[in-house]
C-alpha cells in the first residue's frame, strides 16, 4: 500500500538508492519502492516517460495500433501509459524488479513482461523483432551498464527506431560521456543512425545536497540501419 511522502521522505528514499551498488541491492530497493514509485515520481515532477513518448510519438509515422514496443526497465508502465495515449497499443515490457512488474501487470497495457537483470542477464527477446525500443531511467551510474544499449539496437526490426534517457547532472556526468561515446562508436560501426538528441535543461528535481531547482537530462533517439552486419541472436522469448 502505497503512502503519501513530502519531497524531503522522497530526497531521502532516492539517495539511499545511490548507496546500493549491487544488482541485487538495486533489485530489492526497487521492489521495496514499488507501490509508492509513481506517486515519489510525481512529487519529483519526474519528465522523462512524457519526453520520451513525445520523442517517439513525433517520429513513427507507421501503424501505432500494429507496432510493437519494447519497453525496457518498464517499472510500473509510465512510458507505456504515456505512449498508449498517443495510439500506441502492443507492448512487452522486461525489468529486474518482480514488484515492479506486478504493478505493471495490473495496468493491463501490457501484452507480455519479462523479467531480466539488464548488464546480468542477456535481453531475453528475438533480435530484430521490434517496431520501437524505449528504455528510460536505467541508464545512468550506478544502474545499467552502457553496453545495454547494443542489446536495445539489436532488438529492434532493420529500420526501427530506439530512444534511450539519462540524466546530466553531476554525479552522472562520467556515465553520460560513455554513454554518448558507445551510441557514436555504434553509429560508425554501421549499426545504426542518430535521429535527434534533445538536452532537456528541467529533467526532474534535484535530490542532491549538492544540487538545486532542477537537473538537467538528455533523451536520444537513433533508427537501426536497415543493412548492418550480422550478429548472433539475443535469447529467445520465454
Amino acid at each position: 500500500m502505497s503512502v503519501t511522502r513530502t519531497f524531503a521522505e522522497v530526497k531521502k528514499v532516492i539517495l539511499s538508492a545511490h548507496r546500493n551498488t549491487g544488482a541485487d541491492d538495486k533489485v530489492g530497493f526497487y521492489d521495496t519502492w514499488a507501490d509508492n514509485y509513481d506517486q515519489d515520481v510525481g512529487i519529483l515532477d519526474y519528465r522523462a516517460p512524457n519526453l520520451a513518448a513525445n520523442c517517439l510519438s513525433c517520429s513513427f509515422h507507421g501503424d501505432r495500433e500494429e507496432a510493437v514496443v519494447l519497453d525496457v526497465a518498464c517499472g510500473t508502465g509510465l512510458v507505456a501509459a504515456q505512449m498508449k495515449k498517443m495510439g500506441f497499443g502492443h507492448f512487452v515490457g522486461v525489468d529486474g524488479s518482480k514488484g515492479m512488474l506486478e504493478l505493471a501487470s495490473n495496468t493491463g497495457l501490457y501484452q507480455d513482461l519479462r523479467h531480466c537483470t539488464l548488464g546480468v542477464e542477456s535481453l531475453p527477446v528475438q533480435s530484430g523483432s521490434f517496431d520501437l525500443v524505449v528504455i528510460v531511467g536505467a541508464l545512468s551510474v550506478g544502474q545499467v551498464p552502457v553496453v545495454v544499449v547494443r542489446e536495445l539496437c539489436q532488438a529492434a526490426k532493420p529500420g526501427g527506431y530506439v530512444c534511450m534517457t539519462t540524466r546530466g547532472n553531476h554525479d552522472n556526468v562520467d556515465y553520460k560521456a560513455s554513454l554518448e561515446r558507445e551510441l557514436d562508436l555504434m553509429e560508425v560501426e554501421g549499426l545504426w543512425c542518430r535521429v535527434m538528441v534533445t538536452e532537456v535543461e528541467n529533467w526532474e528535481r534535484a535530490v542532491s545536497d549538492q544540487e538545486d531547482g532542477y537537473i538537467p537530462g538528455a533523451v536520444y533517439l537513433y533508427q537501426r540501419s536497415l543493412r548492418q552486419r550480422s550478429t548472433s541472436s539475443s535469447s529467445p522469448p520465454k
